[in-house]
């Protein structure tokens, strides 16, 4: 258990009590205390009179010790403060009980936390997720969803500590570190939360770790969860949120997977399908016997709906150039994107085409 759980607490106590409360652990190294020149100071002496007596205050060398809950030989926590006396044991109780509130509560977190990334991660059987949810009476039918921040570049375990401070509650929210680069984010949503929503949420997270730490994150949004039992598919959808970002949307470091597309199918063909598939469709010449200028006219053609001015003027070109255009790819590929359903095929060749040699750049 992290020092820093009981620093805050010792601090307050200290203000409130007048005395000195420090935190010792096992091995009787101070690890908290509110006076924090104290920290890395050692009761060592203390430890036998502590665990002799764990159910009550002890008097040693001038000072009251008391064990803290789940006191044992390989591992425990005590609160001390400085003299001996009855106003020193009443102090001690009090500290007792807060710490131990303290204690309880990160354990609890630490357990729910521990149970939420076995879920996601399929680390749990689906029959064990109703058991285990009674036990540590953590609801099952509440609307959640999964956010997953993927570290770009250089990964900074500071990270985790700003989320965790950005989403603290202990009932609502789970910051797990799922590994070196991803951290998923658990949180409870109102049933009428939209993907716009949380977008939003996912923008605030970005812009705040690139504010504070210049972290550079790709943010792969879920489905809202019904059900604890599908927090899995819903971090699965993040993961493939991001995945699937990479192919299709390159430029956009926030992706939701509701906002996918065809994208997200074309991702799950087996490579051989989507070869087969552009050899149907360009049986007269390859898609790669498109020069950089005629894709880019293609891409600015169904940006504007195929819409033959619109396309033109964004182009700087007279209509007469492009419908030039558009005829010499009808020539050379059989398709005419002025009609919806040759521009179909086009476009979702277009998307294979990329998917594919994302593949291969993978493979390298």
């Amino acid at each position: 258990m992290s020092s820093r759980i009981f620093q805050n607490v010792a601090e307050q106590l200290t203000q409130a009590s007048q005395n000195i409360i420090s935190v010792m652990d096992i091995e009787g190294n101070i690890i908290a205390s509110g006076d924090t020149s104290r920290i890395g100071d050692r009761e060592t002496e203390a430890i036998a009179a502590i665990a002799a007596a764990p159910e009550a205050p002890v008097t040693y060398a001038g000072k009251t010790f008391f064990a803290l809950k789940g006191w044992n030989p390989s591992y425990g926590f005590a609160v001390l403060v400085d003299g001996d006396d009855a106003a020193a044991d009443a102090v001690c109780r009090m500290s007792q009980v807060s710490l131990n509130f303290t204690k309880d509560y990160y354990e609890e977190k630490h357990d729910k936390g521990t149970f939420v990334k076995n879920i996601i991660t399929d680390n749990i059987l689906p029959g064990d997720i109703y058991i285990r949810a009674k036990e540590l009476h953590f609801q099952t039918e509440l609307p959640r969803a999964v956010l997953l921040i993927r570290q770009r570049g250089r990964a900074d375990v500071a990270v985790v500590e700003l989320l965790q401070s950005m989403f603290n509650d202990p009932g609502q929210d789970f910051v797990i570190s799922v590994n070196e680069t991803d951290i998923a984010l658990v949180r409870q949503v109102s049933p009428e939360t939209t993907g716009e929503e949380l977008t939003k949420l996912a923008r605030t997270i970005e812009d705040r770790l690139k504010t504070e730490l210049f972290a550079r994150t790709t943010i792969g949004i879920g489905t809202v969860s019904e059900h604890l039992r599908e927090l899995a598919d819903s971090y699965k959808e993040a993961q493939v949120a991001i995945e699937v970002g990479k192919v299709f949307d390159t430029e956009k470091t926030i992706i939701n997977y509701e906002n996918l597309g065809i994208g997200r199918l074309i991702y799950q063909l087996p490579t051989t399908l989507c070869e087969i598939f552009l050899s149907e469709v360009f049986k007269k010449s390859s898609i790669d016997s498109l020069d950089q200028e005629t894709l880019f006219t293609i891409n600015m053609f169904f940006e504007n709906s195929l819409n033959v001015s619109e396309t033109s003027r964004k182009l700087f070109v007279h209509r007469n150039t492009l419908v030039y255009r558009l005829e010499k790819i009808k020539k050379l590929t059989g398709l005419d994107l002025r009609e919806f359903d040759d521009a179909i095929i086009f476009k979702v060749a277009l998307m294979v085409k990329k998917y594919l040699a994302s593949r291969e750049n993978r493979m390298l």
